[in-house]
């Protein structure tokens, strides 16, 4: 006989049975769990249960002054071993304990009495079958639990009235509790879905700025390095060394992406490399500027690292920015400022629109494009806030400001 140990207490792991098909009254329930796969609360409910019956019955014989015999004593225990199996068969389990009781009742005659074995055995029907089931298992219990004999009619009336009222609460008890596991169980899944669907725009965030950064690059680098060919040998080759790392790290990145999607419910495995942070600034300023985009980069206040949450928002944020001013304004210089406070990090991407042939303000998606929306939700994210629109002199302005506090033991990755 199996002993499943569980770190649940109580009825608390009854929602799992319940989940797993047993609510309803469609009947999988019964063949899709083991009748002996029980667990160690199934066990500490039925040693609670026979031991309360126990001291009931002999308090109430000693009261009667009638002795306590062994049959009657194994009757009040043998009940015991039933609710083992009331998960699996909570319907027969429930026949069972009320069979017991009548026979108990009949051998031994004494006062109206609601067991704790019917109490659990009741509930359980009602918490794992459906309404018609647990409406017809009520009826039936209170007047078998009525079998007996040696009592008057004043204590028939008493008992039919205790008993009723013992039925109603527990049968109540059971089905707030179904309801209340319903709903968490229905929550729980809504906030699982949520969840996939904000993983899934946070892929679809990561996969746009890797192709809209690298593939515009690898463009750039293409052209220069054909038009560089005849003329400038050296610059074309390299363009050429700019467009394979470029390459290179874009398979690399979206491979980590990918392996992510895999992962399916097992752990995330640790990425290859880590993610780019401010420590990797540098590196796409220096493609900005091999890409045409004359490209300034300041750094204010004491650098320190980031947590990585932040590292990497700062790092799109000044990568989309320089990708919109090579794509919507051709030639314009650019200046990235990065500023640390006491309290946060601010980052301002800057382009002058000179020979862009058009203003900033009529650039595509200047005011809702999906590079801009994927900043503000990754500012938001990290609680900050994000500022976009053209320069009253031309041009186009991306400014972010993130709050950073303790990255929290963990520093910052950082490479190139």
């Amino acid at each position: 006989m199996p002993i499943r140990s569980e770190g649940r207490t109580g009825e608390a792991d009854e929602g799992a049975a319940g989940t797993a098909g047993d609510f309803g009254g469609t009947g999988r329930g019964k063949a899709s769990r083991p009748v002996f796969d029980w667990t160690r609360n199934d066990a500490l409910v039925a040693i609670g249960a026979a031991v309360n019956d126990l001291i009931g019955f002999s308090l109430g014989a000693a009261d009667d002054g009638r002795p306590v015999t062994v049959p009657a004593l194994v009757l009040v225990v043998l009940a015991a071993p039933f609710l083992l199996a009331r998960r699996a068969r909570p319907v027969t389990v429930l026949c069972a304990v009320l069979a017991l009781g009548a026979a108990l009742n009949l051998t031994t005659p004494q006062g109206p009495h609601f067991s704790a074995a019917y109490m659990v055995a009741l509930y359980t029907v009602t918490r794992l079958r459906s309404p018609a089931v647990t409406a017809a298992a009520a009826v039936a219990t209170v007047p078998v639990t009525m079998i007996s004999g040696g009592y008057g009619d004043s204590s028939v009336l008493t008992g039919l009235l205790g008993n009723t009222v013992a039925v109603v609460l527990v049968v109540g008890a059971g089905l707030v509790v179904r309801r209340w596991q319903e709903e968490a169980d229905a929550k729980r899944t809504l906030l699982a879905d949520r969840a996939v669907a904000e993983e899934r725009r946070r892929i679809a965030r990561e996969l746009h700025d890797i192709v809209a950064h690298h593939i515009t690059t690898m463009q750039l680098m293409a052209g220069g390095a054909r038009a560089n060919l005849a003329h400038d040998p050296g610059a074309a080759r390299e363009a050429l060394v700019t467009l394979e790392e470029s390459g290179r790290m874009a398979l690399r990145e979206m491979r980590q992406l990918l392996d992510v999607l895999r992962a399916g419910e097992e752990p995330e495995q640790v990425p290859p490399a880590p993610q780019p942070g401010t420590g990797d600034l540098g590196r796409i300023i220096s493609e900005s500027r091999l890409a045409g985009t004359p490209t300034e980069f300041t750094v204010r206040g004491t650098a320190r690292p980031l947590p990585p949450t932040v590292g990497l928002t700062v790092f799109r944020i000044v990568q989309e920015a320089l990708t919109n001013a090579r794509k919507h304004a051709v030639g314009a210089r650019a200046h990235v400022r990065l500023t640390y406070g006491p309290d946060g990090v601010d980052v301002e991407v800057r382009d002058d629109g000179a020979r862009a042939g058009r203003p900033a303000a009529s650039r595509p998606g200047a005011g809702n494009g999906y590079g801009l929306i994927g900043m503000r939700e990754r500012v938001a994210l990290q609680g900050g806030t994000l500022e976009t629109g053209s320069c009253d002199g031309g041009g186009f302005r991306v400014a972010a400001r993130l709050p950073a506090g303790d990255p929290g033991g963990q520093r910052e990755d950082r490479r190139g």
